[in-house]
This record gives C-alpha cells, sequence and structure tokens, in this order.
C-alpha cells in the first residue's frame, strides 16, 4: 500500500471510517479535509446490488446536476452541414467530419466529451480503439449519439455527468468542488442517488444501494446513511 503524506494521515483522524454520517455531516468534513492548494473535485461513490456480467443488470446513463459538476467540459462534435452549425451555434469546442475524425484517429484528444449525430457513428465506429478505452465513444444511453446536438451540447456544459457500474457493481461520479456551498454539494449528491434508485434493475435483487460515500480528490471517503436523506 503507497504511503500517505502527513495532510492525508491528518484527514483520516478526524474522521469515523465505520461510521454512517448524514449527508450534511459528511460534505462539512470533506470540504473541510479538502486541503489542497487546488480546488479539489468532490466525487461520490456507490457499491450497488447488481451483476455487471449480466445484461440486464448494466447500468449506464448520464444526468444534469443540479449545480453542475464546477467543471468546463471541452465538447467535441461530429455532424455535418445544418447539424454542424447547430453544434456550434450551441457552444461546442469542436465541431467537425472526416478531418476531425483523421485527427482524433492520429493521436489528438484535447477534448472531454464526444457527441456524434447517427448519420455520423459509421465513420465514427472506426475510433472504437481510441475513444473506447478512455470513454469517449458516443452513445445513445448518454445522450451522445442524436440529431438533438444542441440540446446535447447545451445540457453537457451545463453540468451533465455521466455513470456507468464497472465490473465490480461500483459507480464513481463527480458532484462538485470543495468550493462549492455546502448546500449545492448536498442537493448534487442527493440528485445523484434519486436517478441510482429510479434506474434499480427489476433484475436485482436484495439491497440495492448498499453503500455510499463521498471524498474530495485528496483526502478519506466517508460513509453516507442514505437513510439520513428521502430517496
Amino acid at each position: 500500500m503507497a504511503k500517505r503524506g502527513k495532510k492525508y494521515q491528518d484527514a483520516l483522524k478526524a474522521i469515523d471510517r465505520e461510521k454512517l454520517y448524514n449527508i450534511s455531516e459528511a460534505v462539512e468534513l470533506v470540504q473541510k479535509n479538502a486541503t489542497a492548494k487546488f480546488d479539489e473535485s468532490i466525487e461520490m461513490a456507490a457499491r450497488l446490488g447488481v451483476d455487471p456480467k449480466k445484461a440486464d443488470q448494466q447500468i449506464r446513463g448520464a444526468m444534469v446536476l443540479p449545480h453542475g459538476t464546477g467543471k468546463t467540459q471541452t465538447v467535441l462534435v461530429f455532424a455535418k452541414g445544418d447539424k454542424a452549425k447547430e453544434a456550434e451555434a450551441a457552444g461546442a469546442d469542436f465541431v467537425g467530419e472526416e478531418d476531425l475524425i483523421n485527427k482524433v484517429a492520429q493521436g489528438w484528444l484535447e477534448f472531454d466529451v464526444v457527441v456524434a449525430t447517427p448519420d455520423m457513428m459509421a465513420q465514427v465506429g472506426k475510433l472504437g480503439r481510441t475513444l473506447g478505452p478512455k470513454g469517449l465513444m458516443p452513445n445513445p444511453k448518454t445522450g451522445t449519439v442524436t440529431f438533438d446536438v444542441t440540446k446535447a451540447v447545451e445540457e453537457i456544459k451545463a453540468g451533465k455527468v455521466e455513470y456507468r457500474v464497472d465490473k465490480s457493481g461500483n459507480i464513481h461520479v463527480p458532484i462538485g468542488k470543495a468550493s462549492f456551498e455546502a448546500k449545492k454539494l448536498e442537493e448534487n449528491f442527493t440528485a445523484m442517488a434519486e436517478q441510482l434508485m429510479k434506474i434499480k434493475p427489476a433484475a436485482s435483487k436484495g439491497t440495492y444501494l448498499r453503500n455510499v460515500s463521498i471524498t474530495s480528490t485528496m483526502s478519506p471517503g466517508l460513509k453516507v446513511d442514505v437513510s439520513s436523506f428521502k430517496l
């Protein structure tokens, strides 16, 4: 196990790793422990009672957080004609067709999210090996394969986050920055928890939301008592 720094060790002493904190207490402590020189990201992690190996229990989607993530996303859109113009008008950072596809294929990856219109996917599919491993491949389930490029770009710029269960049944989602007002972090956290409950697979048996925690970039996580807020 890697040796942790003094600040991390001090933060660890300030919390009870076994306690289930209510969301207000958890946010307060996480912000207090976020002492890095940069504005640390705050993340929610949830362990779900699902079997990701089964198709009917794979969880993936996207949502716009009430108060965004505090990060400005760089958006690339693969579109042509009027849809390309729409994307530019909506605030997309990069818009193009074959020229942009070739640029990405050559290793250029200076963007955070990729959107594509359905008629471009046959060509964009060639980038699977480049975009796939980085989680950047457009997907209808996350709203990034669509003809409504205006909505897609505006939602991403407004703080849309994508979530996907990993092979262990966990989901990690950014919910803001340490500099956020505590209330905004609480509301983003609760919105994400509510979203996970809404999409609970019918095939999931037993306890679904098994445990949830909140952490910042450089500090230890705190377990949250999900019964402490309304779901």
